[in-house]
């Protein structure tokens, strides 16, 4: 009885040869240039058919195991550590922490496969890509800094949500600074800027989106400088362009980095216990260092665009919040409430209606000025604190829930409720 033979395509095309090699109507040169092999090879498959026929063309390692297959025990290793501490991880960050943490010789896709085949991971299906605009990065280091801030749940529920303000280099993508803070506020930006310039110093532009506080968003501006919020004034002040998108395509490169971000970071804080915001800023120079050694490139020249910081940028001042008052003829001003008196050793009338500058710092400090050099004041009167303007993105926080009632309240004796447990409401003729 003839035995069934299993073939692949290309056995099929190699059989196919032979036999016309057998009937003389081919050269062993033409089907070597036909089966893309060299003569020597053509030669050896020429001996196993005339030897076995067409079972010596069929590959003797079908059906056995590779030979280049992972070890077991590899496996078993890799699975172990996956499901006890990277079971949310993405199979490229799962794959960094078996290689690096845990020693374990395996390849990316290996790790891939295997959280495919426990079901831990889902391969999802590439998204139809949509077309933008291709714009170049930028050719110098400190030409254009992205800066954006992203609220999220960093510390997954361990702590409040609070904002990662992100600097990242357009030429490199470089993460320069990283930052939590309660809010996104323009002292927050602040903070943060400060740390930047003092590392790396001023760069020629930094590209924003369109918040309140890189660009006025009303038609009729106020504040000291016409067209300028107190950021963009600060940053005019010391010679970096704001440059706002129009989309968030436009500034992808920011935007993707907070995903990977938002996936990464999170998990780091995670795996160290951080959670709070103090011992995760520490934490930062630390993670931002890994970050720019993966994933930052070389740009394509080498000089540095950033402009060390001058003996005239006075950050303490020009990082402040500052606004435009004008002198009464008592020689006293107010601003948010408070009205100072100006103490001065000259007469009086030498200041009247002087135009002067108050500036205030995060802690509330005030500094008024006068052609830039401080005034002595004193606090003349404070008034109640008012209703705060609060940004919209920060409201939920400013937002407290109601206290829940005493436990004596009398709330609690109305309806159905008597100290707080439900009781059965009686009708007048005695039935529930």
């Amino acid at each position: 009885m003839d035995k069934l033979l299993t073939m692949s395509k290309r056995e099929l095309t190699r059989l196919e040869v032979m036999q016309r090699l057998k009937d003389k109507r081919l050269t062993q040169k033409e089907a070597a240039r036909m089966l893309g092999l060299s003569i020597r090879q053509v030669k050896r498959l020429w001996r196993a058919y005339r030897e076995l026929g067409p079972p010596g063309l069929v590959s003797a390692r079908r059906g056995k195991p590779s030979n280049n297959r992972l070890d077991a025990d590899l496996v078993q290793q890799a699975l172990d550590w996956i499901k006890k501490k990277y079971e949310d991880f993405g199979p490229t960050l799962a794959h960094e922490k078996l290689t690096e943490v845990h020693n374990l010789p395996i390849s990316r896709e290996s790790v891939r496969r295997i959280m495919i085949t426990e079901g831990i991971w889902k391969p999802k299906r590439a998204k139809k890509p949509l077309t933008h605009q291709l714009r170049e990065r930028r050719a110098c280091f400190g030409d254009l800094v992205q800066i954006d801030g992203s609220d999220h749940a960093w510390f997954e529920g361990r702590a409040p949500k609070c904002t990662l303000l992100v600097y990242i280099d357009d030429a490199t993508g470089q993460l320069m600074e990283l930052w939590f803070v309660p809010d996104e506020t323009f002292f927050a930006y602040c903070e943060a800027t400060r740390h930047y310039l003092e590392r790396y110093g001023k760069p020629v532009a930094f590209y924003s989106d369109k918040h309140g506080i890189f660009r006025v968003n009303q038609p009729r501006p106020l504040g000291t400088t016409p067209g300028l919020t107190q950021f963009g004034r600060a940053m005019h002040d010391l010679d970096i362009q704001i440059i706002c998108a129009n989309s968030p395509q436009a500034k992808g490169r920011i935007e993707r980095a907070n995903q990977t971000l938002q996936d990464r970071l999170v998990k780091e804080l995670r795996l160290r216990g951080i959670s709070d915001i103090e011992t995760a800023n520490a934490f930062l120079p630390e993670f931002r260092e890994d970050y720019n050694h993966r994933f930052a490139v070389a740009p394509r020249s080498n000089h540095n665009a950033h402009r060390p910081l001058l003996k005239t940028d006075q950050l303490d001042l020009i990082l402040t919040h500052q606004e435009t008052r004008t002198l009464s003829k008592n020689l006293t001003i107010q601003f948010k409430h408070v009205i100072y008196q100006i103490q001065s050793k000259h007469p009086a009338y030498a200041l009247r209606n002087a135009k002067v500058t108050v500036c205030e710092n995060a802690k509330g400090e005030v500094t008024i000025l006068y052609n830039n050099k401080p005034l002595s004041f004193t606090v003349y009167y404070q008034s109640p604190r008012q209703a705060d303007v609060v940004d919209i993105k920060s409201l939920d926080r400013h937002i407290k829930s109601p206290a829940s009632p005493a436990a004596n309240h009398p709330w609690r004796q109305y309806g159905y409720h008597i100290n707080g447990k439900p009781i059965q409401q009686v009708t007048p003729d005695g039935t529930d």
